[in-house]
């Protein structure tokens, strides 16, 4: 009879239900039962051991503008409007180029492509005289190509919109993060500027000013940017102003002030790099706003002078033919609109990759 007992963790198995060994039979080893307790647990240095021959990796951190890229990257909407942005820019830049490539003279007129006996509009079924020649059409009236009005209004849209807001961003900047971190009567002086700014009715002062000026197209173009700064900053700097109180009571700035640092380097080299985010996100947004406003002027009539291209007095001129000739004004309608669109994508994108609250 086969007997079989636990000796520590072996089994051994006897005749007559006695140990073995005890009756000079040889025992049968049936092997070792472990369990979890007497598993051998690799330590650190052998689970994160590099293999023999394969060069170890050093762990490298990323910095927060990394950490926004690839957060950006991840974002398909924003890099397909950064990408029209760009193509944009593209087609402003090199507008003389393309024209002469698919368009015609921006300011040549083609009498034979319009309908005399219609008022002065294209033929009925052209889609407003789209044809090989002309991609977008032409003109009533005067038959200018639309397709080289387009590209070229694209020039002073962007030149007014990007010059304006740069401006709107530095005086936002600098007069937003020294309100901020003085306080006091600078605060107070800063602060009522920009409430009495806000509160004016800018399209009027817009209209009144840029009419008394000298009509040149540079004076012009050069009021119609400073109009819209004037009135676009105090946006931007109330932002800056809001982010500067908070941060001028963090422990890096009253570590500036121990060593001795004075209030230019502690404003520009210590909050200044700090703001960075929240003023390219505003920066991106504002940008549609001003192409918006420089549109408005225009179709009002106070914008840039003719017979430079602008979209808002293509819009303004397409008012009395757009029940006879809708393309006339579909075309730079949709042009504002593809525009603004994708800077506001853009920004949106931009404002939460730069966020560092956010899961993504």
């Amino acid at each position: 009879m086969l007997a079989a007992r636990c000796d520590g963790h072996r089994w051994r198995l006897s005749e007559g239900g006695q140990a073995a060994g005890e009756r000079g039979t040889t025992p049968m080893t049936m092997g070792p039962v472990t369990s979890k307790s007497d598993e051998q647990v690799p330590t650190v240095e052998e689970a994160t051991a590099t293999p023999a021959g394969v060069p170890a990796k050093a762990i490298e951190g990323r910095s927060l503008s990394q950490i926004a890229w690839t957060r950006l990257k991840r974002d398909k909407v924003a890099l397909v409007g950064a990408g029209f942005i760009v193509f944009l820019v593209l087609v402003a830049v090199f507008a003389p180029l393309i024209n002469k490539v698919w368009g015609h003279p921006v300011n040549e007129f083609h009498q034979d492509k319009i309908d005399p006996l219609l008022g002065g509009i294209p033929p009925v079924g052209t889609w407003g005289g789209v044809s090989s020649d002309f991609l977008l059409g032409v003109q009533p009236v005067t038959g200018r190509d639309l397709f080289s009005q387009i590209i070229y209004g694209a020039q002073v849209s962007l030149l007014v919109a990007l010059s304006a807001t740069i401006v709107a961003v530095t005086l936002g900047v600098v007069l937003g993060i020294v309100s901020g971190y003085f306080g006091g009567a600078i605060d107070s002086a800063i602060s009522r500027l920009m409430d009495l700014i806000l509160a004016f009715p800018y399209l009027l002062f817009s209209i009144a000013l840029i009419s008394v000026v000298p009509a040149s197209t540079g004076w012009r173009v050069g009021v119609v940017i400073a109009v819209i700064a004037f009135f676009s900053w105090p946006y931007i700097g109330r932002i800056v102003r809001g982010q500067t109180l908070s941060l001028r009571e963090r422990e890096f700035v009253e570590a500036a002030r121990s060593i001795g640092a004075g209030p230019g380097r502690i404003l520009f080299r210590e909050l200044l790099p700090n703001l960075v985010a929240p003023i390219l996100v505003y920066a991106t947004l504002i940008i549609p706003t001003n192409i918006l406003f420089e549109a408005a002027l225009s179709f009002l009539g106070v914008g840039v002078l003719p017979p430079t291209p602008s979209w808002g007095r293509l819009l303004s001129d397409a008012v009395q033919y757009y029940e006879y000739d809708p393309m006339y004004m579909f075309v730079p309608g949709f042009a504002i609109f593809l525009m603004v669109l994708a800077f506001n994508l853009f920004g949106d994108g931009l404002r939460d990759a730069l966020d560092p609250k956010a899961n993504r």
